[in-house]
């Protein structure tokens, strides 16, 4: 594998990474950490940088809603939800994959 090998399976995860965590987050409340493992239990190379900057975007667009939760072991965690915007916007992102994966198949 090239350089722009690496290059191409970046972007390609970078595109399916807003998708990911809408679907974590469908399943109920996630604190990040809990994202992350899920994330990365499904093959998906994420730093933790670049999922606060998508958690933070898609709160700030009004597509997730959060939750302070007192910890016993620390400071009080931030857990995340899905707001009926990040529900609409799930929903419209799996018809997108779903096509694209229909024409992809075609092909294979």
């Amino acid at each position: 594998m090239n350089v722009n090998d690496d290059n191409i399976r970046t972007q390609m995860r970078k595109g399916i990474l807003e998708l990911c965590v809408l679907l974590t987050l469908s399943h109920g409340r996630a604190y990040p950490s809990d994202i992350l493992r899920n994330l990365r239990q499904a093959g998906l190379s994420v730093v933790e940088g670049t999922l606060y900057t998508l958690l933070n975007r898609l709160r700030r667009d009004g597509h997730l809603d959060y939750e302070w939760e007192e910890s016993t072991m620390g400071p009080p965690r931030k857990y995340y939800t899905l707001s009926e915007s990040g529900q609409r916007l799930l929903e419209a992102l799996m018809a997108e994959w779903k096509l694209i994966s229909d024409a992809i198949s075609n092909f294979i």
